[in-house]
Order: C-alpha cells, then sequence, then structure tokens
C-alpha cells in the first residue's frame, strides 16, 4: 500500500505541471456544431463504463483501486490492507473507436476490450449509443482451487454492452447499460454461466469541478440463494488541470464488468462496502 501511495504521488506531480489543460481541453470536445458534447467526464460512470471515448491518437492510462471492506473499522484499517487494484490503458484509433488492455489484482486477471461509437447525441438525435465488448482471463484459477484439472474454458470470461446515454441539460446525464456476460467458472455452482443484466446510471453535475455519479447493476438471472449481490456504487468525479479524479463507494470490490456485475458481495445495509478511486491520466 505504501508503494502505491509512493507511486500515485510522484504520477500526479510528474505529469500535473505539464498538463493542466490536456485533460480539460479533451473532455467536451464535439465533432460537428450541431453535436452535443459529452454527457460523461471520466470514461467511467462508477463502475460501468460511460459513452465518454477517447479521441483519436490519445493515450489514456487509469488505475482503479478498489480497498477492502470499511465496515471493521481500524481492525483493517478501514480496508486498506486489503485492496485490489487495476492498470488499465487505452488508446484511441479513431475518435470512435477505442482498444483498451488492463491487469487487475483480482483473481489476477488479464483483459481486452473495445469500445465503438455508433451514433452521438445531436441537436436532432436525442441519444449516444456505444457498443463496449471485453474479453478477460483468469490467471488464478488452478488445479487446487477446483480439485479438477483447470481448462481454458474455465478461465475466460466474456461481457458485452451497449451503452446508451443522453444529456438531459447542462447538469444531468442519464444512461442505460444492457449487458450480458459469460463466466467460464463460476463460484455458485447454480448459476448458469450466461448471464444478463441491466445497468442504470447518472450524472449530475455539481459545479465547474465536481459531480455526483451513481450506477447499479440489475441481475437478470441470478441463481436462487446465490451469495452475490447487484452492485450499487456512489462517487464523486473532481476534475483537476490534467487529470479526473473518481473517488466512490461501492459494494462490488472487483474493477471489471463480469466481476463486479457476477461476483459483488458487499452489503450497504450493514455497512459491508468498499471505498476505492479511479485516477486518469492522458497522454
Amino acid at each position: 500500500m505504501k508503494k502505491l501511495l509512493i507511486f500515485l504521488s510522484v504520477f500526479i506531480c510528474t505529469h500535473g505541471i505539464y498538463s493542466q489543460d490536456d485533460l480539460l481541453a479533451t473532455i467536451d470536445k464535439q465533432d460537428t456544431v450541431n453535436t452535443v458534447s459529452a454527457a460523461f467526464k471520466g470514461l467511467k460512470i462508477v463502475n460501468f463504463e460511460s459513452t465518454k471515448m477517447v479521441n483519436k491518437n490519445e493515450f489514456y492510462f487509469i488505475v482503479s483501486h478498489r480497498f477492502g471492506s470499511i465496515k471493521n473499522g481500524f481492525d483493517d484499517f478501514f480496508g486498506l490492507d486489503f485492496a485490489f487494484t487495476r492498470l488499465h490503458f487505452l488508446y484511441g484509433f479513431s475518435d470512435g473507436f477505442n482498444l483498451a488492455i488492463a491487469r487487475s489484482s483480482f483473481n489476477k486477471t488479464y483483459d481486452i476490450s473495445a469500445k465503438y461509437r455508433f451514433v452521438q447525441q445531436k441537436e436532432n438525435f436525442p441519444i449516444t449509443i456505444v457498443g463496449y465488448t471485453q474479453m478477460a482471463f483468469n490467471t488464478f484459477l488452478n488445479d487446487g482451487v477446483l480439485s479438477r484439472e483447470v481448462t481454458m474454458g474455465d478461465r475466460v470470461s466474456f461481457t458485452q454492452q451497449v451503452l446508451i446515454s443522453k444529456k438531459v441539460n447542462e447538469n444531468v446525464s442519464i444512461q442505460l447499460m444492457p449487458t450480458y456476460f459469460y463466466e467460464g467458472y463460476v463460484d455458485y455452482a447454480p448459476q448458469d454461466n450466461s448471464q444478463f443484466a441491466l445497468g442504470f446510471g447518472g450524472r449530475l453535475k455539481l459545479n465547474k469541478r465536481f459531480s455526483l455519479n451513481l450506477d447499479y447493476g440489475w441481475h437478470l438471472n441470478r441463481a436462487s440463494g446465490s451469495p452475490f449481490v447487484n452492485p450499487l456504487s456512489i462517487g464523486v468525479d473532481i476534475e483537476t488541470g490534467g487529470h479526473v479524479f473518481q473517488l466512490h463507494f461501492t459494494n462490488a470490490q472487483p474493477t471489471f464488468e463480469s466481476g463486479f456485475l457476477g461476483n459483488g458481495i458487499g452489503d450497504w445495509s450493514d455497512g459491508n462496502i468498499y471505498f476505492g478511486f479511479n485516477l486518469s491520466r492522458v497522454f
């Protein structure tokens, strides 16, 4: 944890001086005079992807960090002793097509994803529609975990989403996320490998640099008796020069789609929730 904090401090100080306006200059980029500016400031609402895209030839580095549950208080320092980190590298091949690779410490998972825009909200078209595809590879599984030989199919998960957003006005944006995801290995045996969810998200702009964000994933075919829960996350976006900080609380500790949709175990009602952040840096 100490090394992570030192890394983040050096990361921010090194780049902040030279890029105070880089990210803010691209956040509300408009393709044409009648295109509605970005519905969301961050590439994620909280856990779910937003319809914001990386612009052509831009390279993003994103650190997503989820501490352990805050429920035990000082016993594990409000979760700081049990954290997961995701390092995410994202490149814009065009304004409408992004490709990314990432590595999460949750189940030592690697993933590759693509984000592609079908249509953008304009004065004469009410919504933005973006596709999101992700394939993840679990390297934590071994014969000891499963008590049998692990196959390639056990390790792979796949997610397909359609992201539909609307910027209602300058202060309010909303988003709907129909989702299909497949887990090669599920931790709860009665659960189908093929799973469906419907995500809801929104953003309320508080002032020039702060917004309140929320997203929720409604699992549509969760098996009866499953220990896993629907992910509910609340956070704040903070724009600071060349960076966007996203600080939030969530009941799902994993940071990639099949992880937080299928494996969330927190409970808001008894304080079993996780604090975390997303930190984006554009080059």
